[in-house]
């Protein structure tokens, strides 16, 4: 597939986003608390939230152990107003939170939204970023409950998610154990692919850009490996050899992935031709897809919408818990770290 701004399918040249919402006032314009009003105004009903905005703090009927995870969307960082519209950066912020909760077996009940933005910020972008919120709280059954607003230089979206287990069990990094499989859910390397092309001032393949927009997390996939029996789980935010580096690390256990479990995709393959990157690297150390990796003791455990790509082993002497590749360890950076490099 050809990549590049007259290819079938691609997206318009130029910004991918207006990345300023429709015209009219700036938040500085607007005011803090009329932002607010506008928010919290028609928050859909959930059977969980006891009190939701307008007190100094929500409550929640969450059965114990409660859930709770945090991320922040840093302007620049993880998103571009020129790539993203304001929906698609509020969906995003939700849908990376859910994911943790899924990884941990549980189910997403709420979330508490703070936003930091420069005055001038078209009121109509924070509204656009509010609609975003709530369409993926929808597709995750989760609610907007409260949150806070602030001046600052830069859009910052930082968003805390609390869900509970339902009873359910509570499924950590370091429960993997030798000879286990290793499985996967939900897709990787969409999103890594979407920003090499964005990166290039492209806006094809749509599929690609799409997946570094908004990740399509396997929503519901998390309690049904739980209730299968998975022993160990994680979201996949940084890469698969990184996520999977995290498990193997926190169990003391090898982690061999199969490279013949990973297909290539016809549009990544296209991708990484046109931007010179190796597809396999694209689909084990790509990050920002929020796919899921579980360990099971038998393959018969695997549930419907997962695959096996590997397995689990005890550390031979000599070695460290990590991760190999068809036996061998990966050569290159096998993901994301804010503070190390990049990939």
């Amino acid at each position: 597939m050809p990549i590049g701004p007259n290819s079938a399918g691609s997206l318009p040249t130029g910004p991918a986003r207006s990345g300023t919402g429709r015209s009219g006032p700036t938040l500085g314009e607007s005011g803090e608390f009329a932002l607010i009003a506008r928010i919290v105004a028609d928050l859909p009903p959930s059977a969980e939230v006891v009190l939701g905005p307008g007190d100094d703090a929500a409550a929640l009927a969450i059965e114990p152990p409660v859930l709770t995870s945090v991320d922040v969307l840093v302007e620049g960082v993880h998103f571009r107003r020129d790539w993203s519209s304001a929906a698609d950066v509020g969906r995003k912020a939700v849908a990376v939170n859910v994911a943790d909760i899924e990884a941990m077996g549980g189910r997403a009940v709420a979330v508490v939204v703070g936003l930091s933005a420069p005055a001038d910020l078209p009121l109509a972008w924070a509204l656009e970023l509010a609609d975003g919120i709530r369409s993926e709280g929808e597709r995750a059954g989760v609610t907007l409950v409260g949150g806070d607003v602030t001046g600052a230089r830069d859009v910052t979206i930082s968003v805390t998610v609390l869900g509970g287990l339902d009873g359910g069990p509570l499924i950590r990094r370091s429960g993997a154990g030798s000879d286990q499989v290793v499985a996967l859910t939900g897709r990787t390397g969409w999103a890594a692919a979407g920003m090499a092309v964005l990166q290039r001032g492209f806006r094809s393949p749509r599929a690609v850009v799409e997946a570094q927009r908004v990740p399509e997390v396997p929503y519901g996939q998390g309690r049904v490996a739980a209730e299968a029996g998975a022993t160990a789980m994680i979201d996949v935010s940084d890469g698969l050899l990184a996520d999977l580096g995290h498990v193997a690390r926190a169990s003391g256990v090898m982690v061999e992935l199969d490279l013949s479990a990973f297909p290539v995709p016809d549009v990544l393959r296209a991708v990484a031709a046109a931007t010179g990157k190796d597809p396999y690297a694209l689909l084990l150390t790509g990050g920002e897809d929020h796919a899921l990796a579980a360990c099971f003791s038998s393959a018969d455990q695997v549930p419907d919408g997962w695959r096996v790509v590997g397995r689990t082993r005890q550390i031979g002497e000599d070695e460290e818990p990590g991760v190999l590749v068809d036996g061998a360890p990966w050569k290159g950076a096998a993901g994301w770290d804010h503070f190390g490099g990049g990939r």
